[in-house]
Protein backbone atom coordinates (compact mmCIF):
# COMPACT_ATOMS: atom_id res chain seq x y z
CA UNK A 1 0.00 0.00 0.00
CA UNK A 2 1.58 3.68 -0.59
CA UNK A 3 2.69 5.47 1.98
CA UNK A 4 1.04 9.36 2.24
CA UNK A 5 2.35 11.78 0.73
CA UNK A 6 4.48 9.91 -1.62
CA UNK A 7 5.51 10.62 -5.24
CA UNK A 8 7.28 7.77 -7.79
CA UNK A 9 9.40 9.05 -10.21
CA UNK A 10 9.37 6.29 -12.82
CA UNK A 11 11.46 5.33 -15.50
CA UNK A 12 13.86 8.33 -15.39
CA UNK A 13 17.10 8.98 -15.88
CA UNK A 14 18.97 9.74 -13.08
CA UNK A 15 21.90 12.13 -12.86
CA UNK A 16 24.22 11.95 -9.60
CA UNK A 17 27.69 11.08 -9.08
CA UNK A 18 26.86 8.29 -11.85
CA UNK A 19 23.79 7.96 -14.98
CA UNK A 20 21.61 5.39 -14.36
CA UNK A 21 17.88 4.32 -15.35
CA UNK A 22 15.63 3.85 -12.44
CA UNK A 23 12.89 5.05 -10.55
CA UNK A 24 12.80 7.19 -7.58
CA UNK A 25 10.20 7.14 -4.64
CA UNK A 26 10.04 9.98 -2.06
CA UNK A 27 8.11 10.17 0.80
CA UNK A 28 7.06 13.36 2.30
CA UNK A 29 10.45 15.30 1.82
CA UNK A 30 13.34 12.87 1.31
CA UNK A 31 14.30 10.07 -1.24
CA UNK A 32 13.06 7.01 0.71
CA UNK A 33 14.27 4.36 -2.50
CA UNK A 34 15.28 4.05 -5.59
CA UNK A 35 15.08 1.14 -7.93
CA UNK A 36 13.89 -0.46 -11.25
CA UNK A 37 11.88 -2.39 -9.21
CA UNK A 38 9.37 0.24 -8.13
CA UNK A 39 6.06 0.17 -9.26
CA UNK A 40 2.49 2.39 -9.29
CA UNK A 41 1.11 1.27 -6.43
CA UNK A 42 3.97 2.14 -4.10
CA UNK A 43 2.85 5.85 -4.19
CA UNK A 44 0.20 8.25 -4.03
CA UNK A 45 1.26 10.36 -7.40
CA UNK A 46 3.06 8.97 -10.41
CA UNK A 47 5.39 11.12 -12.43
CA UNK A 48 6.35 9.45 -16.27
CA UNK A 49 10.44 9.92 -15.89
CA UNK A 50 10.66 8.61 -19.64
CA UNK A 51 12.71 11.28 -21.57
CA UNK A 52 13.40 13.11 -18.99
CA UNK A 53 16.83 13.62 -16.83
CA UNK A 54 15.97 13.36 -12.82
CA UNK A 55 18.63 15.79 -11.14
CA UNK A 56 19.31 17.22 -8.10
CA UNK A 57 18.39 20.58 -7.78
CA UNK A 58 21.29 23.20 -8.04
CA UNK A 59 22.24 25.12 -5.21
CA UNK A 60 23.16 28.54 -5.35
CA UNK A 61 25.96 29.20 -2.50
CA UNK A 62 25.62 33.48 -2.83
CA UNK A 63 22.89 35.45 -4.20
CA UNK A 64 21.05 39.08 -3.26
CA UNK A 65 17.71 37.97 -4.51
CA UNK A 66 15.79 41.16 -4.13
CA UNK A 67 18.24 42.52 -6.18
CA UNK A 68 16.68 41.68 -9.14
CA UNK A 69 14.88 44.77 -9.42
CA UNK A 70 18.38 46.53 -9.74
CA UNK A 71 18.85 44.34 -13.16
CA UNK A 72 21.03 46.16 -15.29
CA UNK A 73 21.58 49.01 -13.02
CA UNK A 74 25.22 50.64 -12.99
CA UNK A 75 26.50 48.14 -16.09
CA UNK A 76 30.59 48.62 -17.18
CA UNK A 77 31.85 49.72 -13.95
CA UNK A 78 34.02 48.94 -11.23
CA UNK A 79 32.72 47.24 -8.04
CA UNK A 80 33.66 50.56 -6.03
CA UNK A 81 32.43 52.51 -8.33
CA UNK A 82 29.48 50.08 -8.78
CA UNK A 83 28.53 50.28 -5.35
CA UNK A 84 29.35 53.63 -4.18
CA UNK A 85 27.72 55.45 -7.25
CA UNK A 86 24.92 53.25 -8.65
CA UNK A 87 23.96 50.51 -5.54
CA UNK A 88 23.82 51.97 -2.55
CA UNK A 89 22.03 55.19 -3.71
CA UNK A 90 19.01 53.30 -4.93
CA UNK A 91 18.64 50.46 -2.44
CA UNK A 92 18.71 53.28 0.19
CA UNK A 93 14.64 53.45 -1.10
CA UNK A 94 14.07 50.22 -1.18
CA UNK A 95 11.74 48.98 1.53
CA UNK A 96 9.91 46.07 2.75
CA UNK A 97 7.51 45.63 0.29
CA UNK A 98 9.85 46.00 -2.68
CA UNK A 99 12.23 43.20 -1.38
CA UNK A 100 9.15 40.90 -0.78
CA UNK A 101 8.47 41.13 -4.58
CA UNK A 102 11.94 41.56 -5.57
CA UNK A 103 12.51 38.55 -3.93
CA UNK A 104 9.35 36.52 -5.40
CA UNK A 105 10.75 37.31 -8.83
CA UNK A 106 13.33 36.25 -8.40
CA UNK A 107 12.78 32.89 -6.83
CA UNK A 108 10.85 32.49 -10.02
CA UNK A 109 13.75 32.93 -11.47
CA UNK A 110 15.67 30.65 -9.84
CA UNK A 111 12.67 27.36 -10.19
CA UNK A 112 12.40 28.39 -14.00
CA UNK A 113 16.54 27.53 -14.19
CA UNK A 114 16.96 24.45 -11.90
CA UNK A 115 17.71 26.04 -8.41
CA UNK A 116 16.39 24.68 -5.25
CA UNK A 117 18.16 26.13 -2.91
CA UNK A 118 19.81 29.72 -2.21
CA UNK A 119 22.34 31.64 0.37
CA UNK A 120 21.43 34.80 0.27
CA UNK A 121 22.26 38.13 2.23
CA UNK A 122 20.68 41.20 1.94
CA UNK A 123 17.84 43.37 4.11
CA UNK A 124 14.60 43.26 4.74
CA UNK A 125 15.22 39.39 5.48
CA UNK A 126 12.04 38.50 7.11
CA UNK A 127 10.01 39.67 3.85
CA UNK A 128 12.23 37.30 1.85
CA UNK A 129 11.16 34.48 4.36
CA UNK A 130 8.02 35.20 3.32
CA UNK A 131 8.57 34.95 -0.52
CA UNK A 132 10.82 31.58 0.15
CA UNK A 133 7.53 30.29 2.41
CA UNK A 134 5.23 30.75 -0.48
CA UNK A 135 7.64 29.52 -3.57
CA UNK A 136 8.65 26.20 -1.56
CA UNK A 137 12.42 26.63 -2.16
CA UNK A 138 14.69 26.30 0.66
CA UNK A 139 17.10 28.70 1.57
CA UNK A 140 20.06 29.75 4.17
CA UNK A 141 18.78 33.94 4.76
CA UNK A 142 21.87 36.48 6.43
CA UNK A 143 21.04 40.26 7.38
CA UNK A 144 23.90 41.72 5.60
CA UNK A 145 25.65 44.00 8.40
CA UNK A 146 27.99 46.67 7.73
CA UNK A 147 28.74 49.10 10.52
CA UNK A 148 31.16 51.47 8.69
CA UNK A 149 33.37 51.01 12.09
CA UNK A 150 31.00 53.02 14.24
CA UNK A 151 30.14 51.36 17.67
CA UNK A 152 26.42 52.63 17.96
CA UNK A 153 25.75 51.12 14.09
CA UNK A 154 27.61 47.90 15.00
CA UNK A 155 25.05 47.12 18.28
CA UNK A 156 21.79 48.00 15.93
CA UNK A 157 22.84 45.75 13.21
CA UNK A 158 23.51 42.86 15.62
CA UNK A 159 20.35 43.04 16.67
CA UNK A 160 18.89 43.22 13.64
CA UNK A 161 20.54 39.57 13.07
CA UNK A 162 19.19 37.94 16.10
CA UNK A 163 16.17 39.22 15.28
CA UNK A 164 16.07 37.18 12.40
CA UNK A 165 17.26 34.71 13.92
CA UNK A 166 14.37 34.14 16.38
CA UNK A 167 11.86 34.98 13.96
CA UNK A 168 13.16 32.57 11.27
CA UNK A 169 15.43 29.92 11.62
CA UNK A 170 14.17 26.51 11.15
CA UNK A 171 11.30 28.10 9.84
CA UNK A 172 8.90 27.05 6.84
CA UNK A 173 9.07 23.41 7.59
CA UNK A 174 13.16 23.68 8.23
CA UNK A 175 13.59 25.36 4.49
CA UNK A 176 14.91 28.56 6.11
CA UNK A 177 17.97 28.68 8.46
CA UNK A 178 19.74 31.77 9.35
CA UNK A 179 23.10 32.76 8.67
CA UNK A 180 25.37 35.54 10.42
CA UNK A 181 26.43 37.62 7.40
CA UNK A 182 28.93 40.41 7.69
CA UNK A 183 28.97 42.01 4.94
CA UNK A 184 32.80 42.63 4.26
CA UNK A 185 36.20 43.31 6.14
CA UNK A 186 36.29 46.69 4.30
CA UNK A 187 32.51 47.46 5.37
CA UNK A 188 32.51 45.95 8.43
CA UNK A 189 34.72 46.92 12.01
CA UNK A 190 37.32 44.19 13.42
CA UNK A 191 34.54 44.06 16.75
CA UNK A 192 31.51 43.45 14.27
CA UNK A 193 33.39 40.79 12.64
CA UNK A 194 34.60 38.67 16.08
CA UNK A 195 30.66 39.57 17.33
CA UNK A 196 29.43 37.80 14.20
CA UNK A 197 31.43 35.03 14.97
CA UNK A 198 30.75 34.07 18.53
CA UNK A 199 27.01 34.97 17.61
CA UNK A 200 26.84 32.30 14.78
CA UNK A 201 29.06 29.92 17.20
CA UNK A 202 26.34 30.48 19.66
CA UNK A 203 23.62 29.41 17.12
CA UNK A 204 25.46 27.09 15.24
CA UNK A 205 25.37 29.28 12.15
CA UNK A 206 26.77 29.98 8.99
CA UNK A 207 29.06 33.13 8.84
CA UNK A 208 28.81 34.60 5.17
CA UNK A 209 31.22 37.13 4.27
CA UNK A 210 32.18 38.57 0.66
CA UNK A 211 36.19 38.23 0.97
CA UNK A 212 38.71 39.05 -1.63
CA UNK A 213 36.67 40.20 -4.53
CA UNK A 214 38.89 42.92 -6.11
CA UNK A 215 42.64 43.33 -5.97
CA UNK A 216 42.16 46.96 -4.29
CA UNK A 217 40.16 45.28 -1.49
CA UNK A 218 43.34 43.25 -0.60
CA UNK A 219 45.53 45.84 -0.83
CA UNK A 220 43.79 48.43 0.99
CA UNK A 221 42.91 45.32 4.30
CA UNK A 222 46.61 44.61 3.87
CA UNK A 223 47.94 48.20 4.28
CA UNK A 224 45.56 48.92 6.87
CA UNK A 225 45.51 45.45 9.06
CA UNK A 226 48.84 44.26 8.00
CA UNK A 227 47.82 41.21 6.84
CA UNK A 228 46.08 39.96 3.83
CA UNK A 229 41.74 39.93 4.14
CA UNK A 230 41.83 35.81 4.98
CA UNK A 231 44.77 35.91 7.17
CA UNK A 232 43.27 38.80 8.95
CA UNK A 233 40.02 37.01 9.21
CA UNK A 234 41.88 34.23 11.05
CA UNK A 235 44.15 36.04 13.29
CA UNK A 236 41.06 37.25 14.64
CA UNK A 237 39.77 33.72 14.79
CA UNK A 238 36.83 34.12 12.54
CA UNK A 239 37.65 31.23 10.34
CA UNK A 240 35.67 28.13 10.71
CA UNK A 241 34.27 25.27 8.86
CA UNK A 242 30.83 27.24 8.68
CA UNK A 243 32.57 30.42 6.99
CA UNK A 244 31.37 30.61 3.28
CA UNK A 245 33.60 32.78 2.07
CA UNK A 246 31.78 34.56 -1.27
CA UNK A 247 34.58 35.51 -3.85
CA UNK A 248 38.16 34.74 -2.94
CA UNK A 249 39.56 36.10 -6.06
CA UNK A 250 42.64 37.04 -4.85
CA UNK A 251 44.28 34.37 -2.18
CA UNK A 252 48.08 33.74 -1.49
CA UNK A 253 49.45 30.31 -1.09
CA UNK A 254 49.47 31.10 2.68
CA UNK A 255 45.64 31.62 2.78
CA UNK A 256 44.96 28.97 0.60
CA UNK A 257 46.57 26.70 3.43
CA UNK A 258 44.54 28.48 5.98
CA UNK A 259 41.23 28.13 3.90
CA UNK A 260 41.83 24.27 3.63
CA UNK A 261 42.47 23.80 7.80
CA UNK A 262 40.00 25.74 8.48
CA UNK A 263 37.90 24.17 6.26
CA UNK A 264 36.14 26.98 4.74
CA UNK A 265 34.06 27.24 2.09
CA UNK A 266 34.59 29.28 -0.69
CA UNK A 267 31.18 30.67 -3.25
CA UNK A 268 32.30 31.03 -6.96
CA UNK A 269 30.75 34.07 -8.68
CA UNK A 270 32.34 33.63 -12.54
CA UNK A 271 29.69 35.70 -13.95
CA UNK A 272 29.88 38.59 -11.37
CA UNK A 273 33.93 38.68 -11.17
CA UNK A 274 33.87 38.66 -14.93
CA UNK A 275 31.46 42.00 -15.16
CA UNK A 276 33.18 43.21 -12.33
CA UNK A 277 36.42 42.90 -14.11
CA UNK A 278 37.23 41.67 -10.56
CA UNK A 279 39.76 38.59 -11.40
CA UNK A 280 39.53 35.06 -11.96
CA UNK A 281 39.44 32.91 -9.31
CA UNK A 282 41.84 30.43 -8.37
CA UNK A 283 39.25 27.48 -8.63
CA UNK A 284 40.91 25.14 -9.92
CA UNK A 285 44.10 25.37 -7.28
CA UNK A 286 41.03 25.26 -4.23
CA UNK A 287 40.06 22.48 -5.67
CA UNK A 288 43.48 20.28 -5.72
CA UNK A 289 44.01 21.58 -2.74
CA UNK A 290 40.66 19.84 -1.43
CA UNK A 291 39.08 23.51 -0.45
CA UNK A 292 35.00 23.27 -1.10
CA UNK A 293 33.83 25.35 -3.39
CA UNK A 294 30.44 25.60 -4.27
CA UNK A 295 28.94 28.25 -7.22
CA UNK A 296 26.93 31.20 -6.62
CA UNK A 297 25.27 33.96 -9.38
CA UNK A 298 25.66 37.35 -6.85
CA UNK A 299 23.44 39.53 -7.26
CA UNK A 300 21.45 40.45 -10.55
CA UNK A 301 22.87 43.38 -11.17
CA UNK A 302 26.03 42.07 -11.35
CA UNK A 303 25.30 39.27 -13.26
CA UNK A 304 22.87 39.88 -14.79
CA UNK A 305 20.83 36.58 -14.49
CA UNK A 306 20.27 33.89 -11.80
CA UNK A 307 20.82 31.00 -13.85
CA UNK A 308 22.82 28.36 -12.46
CA UNK A 309 23.47 26.58 -15.29
CA UNK A 310 25.26 29.18 -17.11
CA UNK A 311 27.32 29.94 -13.64
CA UNK A 312 28.31 25.87 -14.80
CA UNK A 313 29.05 26.67 -18.03
CA UNK A 314 31.42 29.89 -17.01
CA UNK A 315 33.09 28.29 -14.07
CA UNK A 316 34.65 25.82 -16.12
CA UNK A 317 34.70 27.94 -19.35
CA UNK A 318 37.15 30.47 -17.44
CA UNK A 319 39.39 27.87 -15.84
CA UNK A 320 39.92 26.20 -18.86
CA UNK A 321 41.26 30.17 -20.24
CA UNK A 322 43.00 30.50 -17.55
CA UNK A 323 44.62 27.43 -17.07
CA UNK A 324 44.88 27.07 -20.83
CA UNK A 325 43.91 23.24 -20.40
CA UNK A 326 41.01 22.27 -21.58
CA UNK A 327 41.15 19.55 -19.56
CA UNK A 328 40.42 20.85 -15.92
CA UNK A 329 36.56 21.21 -14.48
CA UNK A 330 35.54 18.64 -16.32
CA UNK A 331 31.69 18.65 -16.81
CA UNK A 332 30.63 16.15 -13.83
CA UNK A 333 33.19 18.01 -11.64
CA UNK A 334 31.72 21.23 -12.27
CA UNK A 335 28.41 19.96 -11.78
CA UNK A 336 29.36 18.63 -8.08
CA UNK A 337 29.89 22.13 -7.51
CA UNK A 338 26.73 23.11 -8.28
CA UNK A 339 24.96 20.54 -6.07
CA UNK A 340 27.10 18.30 -3.36
CA UNK A 341 29.82 21.30 -2.75
CA UNK A 342 27.32 23.54 -2.12
CA UNK A 343 25.26 21.27 -0.04
CA UNK A 344 28.45 20.78 1.84
CA UNK A 345 28.90 24.42 2.68
CA UNK A 346 25.58 25.18 3.48
CA UNK A 347 24.82 21.99 5.90
CA UNK A 348 22.20 20.36 3.78
CA UNK A 349 21.27 17.16 3.33
CA UNK A 350 20.77 17.39 -0.41
CA UNK A 351 23.09 18.23 -3.43
CA UNK A 352 22.86 14.18 -4.89
CA UNK A 353 20.13 11.16 -5.66
CA UNK A 354 20.34 9.16 -2.97
CA UNK A 355 17.98 7.13 -0.33
CA UNK A 356 18.20 9.08 2.92
CA UNK A 357 19.01 12.55 1.11
CA UNK A 358 16.12 15.73 0.50
CA UNK A 359 13.91 15.11 -2.19
CA UNK A 360 15.12 18.73 -3.83
CA UNK A 361 14.94 16.90 -7.25
CA UNK A 362 14.63 19.22 -10.72
CA UNK A 363 13.40 17.44 -13.83
CA UNK A 364 14.76 18.26 -17.08
CA UNK A 365 12.29 17.12 -20.61
CA UNK A 366 15.22 15.90 -23.27
CA UNK A 367 12.42 16.80 -26.13
CA UNK A 368 12.58 20.12 -25.26
CA UNK A 369 15.50 22.19 -27.07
Amino acid sequence: MAETNSILIKDTLILSDDIKKSSILVVDDSIQEISTSLNENDAQTVIDGSNKITMPGLINTHSHVAMTLLRGVGDDQSLQTWLEEYIWPKEANLNDELVYLGSKLAMAEMIKTGTTTFNDMYFFMEETAKAVDESGMRAVLGYGMIDLFDEEKMKSELKETEKLISNCHNTCQNRITVAVAPHAPYTCSEELLVKSKELAAKNDLKLHIHMSETKKEVEDISNDKGATPFKYLDNIGVLDSNTIAAHGVWTTPEEMDILKEKEVSIAHNPSSNMKLASGIAPVTQYLEKGINVGIGTDGVSSNNNLDMFSEMKLTAFLQKVNTLNPQVLPTMDTFKMATQNGAKALGINAGSIEEGKLADIIMVDTLVP
